[in-house]
């Protein structure tokens, strides 16, 4: 296919699609998906090799967040039974991290809900990235705390953080629409305050809550834009008890040709399959693989994630392995944090689909396969890991 050896080429000198090329990907067929995949792979083999990076959420607060994002389990008037719990202590966060670093993750996510973190906040989680850093010095430490205020990313950098989190999540132009409580261009500063402070951006997506293909396509090309390190695609979770509870619009296939775009879109970026793949994915999770080269291991916020000796068992059986703490993530151009030349227009340093462009979804959504968080942080119970 003319097409997929086009995005090929231009994947492997790091040169940008266009949008209309973008938009082929999304709506080939599938009976051109392993094609597809195949395609993809190639681009993400040449930059990451078989290595898969490993990484571990601690929610650090569940729930009462006073923002309306509706995708959100733990958002102002969601009646989703999650739990629920105010700031772990940092000794508790770093007993919660070390489980995901016995299980072979490099890099913890520090994830805290609300709008945006105050000073004292800050204070709390430099804490806990020191005590989680006392322990284990090589691990990565990332942050995801909401809206940035000025001087506190510099403050989690002088802390010990390596990266800072924040999804754009869908385009702009539909961001209204699923929020109301702030704004696109609210998130997109932080990422700019994050990268200015010298940490390593990390800004992803939800894709399954209605967008369209163009929508998709929209929201990935301004992440090309803001040249993040890593690039998480979460698929839609759709709660019980939130606005989004109804839109099971995805299938595994549908996520298969989402995450090849935003891997010919972002060639030599870490691209992290996140929140929903046992739901949407599903038995296709092994051939995510073959497009992205990041996942998180156990459970997620609010919900839990398949076991992680199961994560282990399906890296190693497709043909993967666990990237090392002494290995580098991210191609020597872009390794450190920084980002490289991006050829094609990119801007270095600044700081759920239509049903018939992605065929029918599963004919009874597969509500038993979302469970709620009944274990780890904020609980008595073992975490999995």
């Amino acid at each position: 296919m003319d097409l997929l050896n086009t995005l090929v080429d231009k994947g492997l000198r790091r040169e940008t699609p266009t949008r209309a090329e973008a938009l082929a990907v999304l709506a080939t067929s599938d009976d051109d998906l392993l094609e597809v995949v195949a395609a993809a792979g190639k681009v993400r083999r040449h930059w990451f090799g078989r290595r898969v990076k490993l990484n571990y959420l601690v929610n650090l607060k569940s729930g009462l967040c006073p923002e309306d994002c509706s995708y959100c389990s733990q958002r102002l008037g969601s009646e989703a039974g999650i739990l629920k719990y105010t700031w772990l202590k940092p000794d508790e966060a770093s007993q919660a991290a070390a489980a995901g670093l016995a299980g072979g993750a490099k890099r913890v996510c520090l994830v805290a809900s609300g709008r945006g973190p105050t000073d004292r906040d800050v204070d709390r989680v430099s804490d806990t990235i020191k005590a989680i850093k006392e322990q284990n010095e090589d691990v990565e430490v990332c942050a995801c705390l909401g809206l940035l205020s000025d001087g506190q990313a510099e403050r989690l950098r002088e802390a010990g953080a390596d990266a800072y989190n924040h999804n754009l999540n869908t385009s702009e132009s539909t961001y209204g629409d699923i929020t109301t409580t702030h704004t696109y261009a609210d998130r997109v500063a932080t990422v700019r305050k994050a990268h200015a402070a010298g940490l390593s951006a990390c800004s992803g997506l939800i894709a399954g809550m209605g967008e369209s293909d163009e929508d998709l396509v929209d929201v990935v090309f301004s992440l090309r834009e803001l040249d993040p390190d890593s690039v998480p695609v979460n698929f839609l979770i759709p709660f019980e008890g939130t606005p989004l509870a109804k839109e099971w619009n995805l299938t595994p296939q549908r996520c298969l040709r989402i995450l090849a775009m935003v891997r010919f879109v972002c060639p030599d970026v870490e691209v992290r399959i996140a929140g929903g793949r046992e739901v949407h994915l599903r038995t296709m999770q092994p051939l995510a693989l073959h497009l992205a080269n990041s996942v998180f291991l156990g459970d997620y916020l609010t919900s839990e994630g398949q076991a992680g000796k199961a994560d282990l068992e399906m890296i190693a059986d497709a043909g993967f392995e666990v990237e090392g703490a002494d290995q580098v993530t991210l191609p020597e151009h872009r390794a450190g944090g920084g980002c490289g030349s991006l050829e094609g227009g990119g801007v270095c340093g600044s700081a759920a689909a239509d049903a018939g462009a992605c065929g029918s979804a599963a004919e009874e959504p597969r509500t038993d396969l979302v469970a709620v968080r009944r274990r780890g942080a904020g609980t008595d119970v073992a975490p999995n890991a």
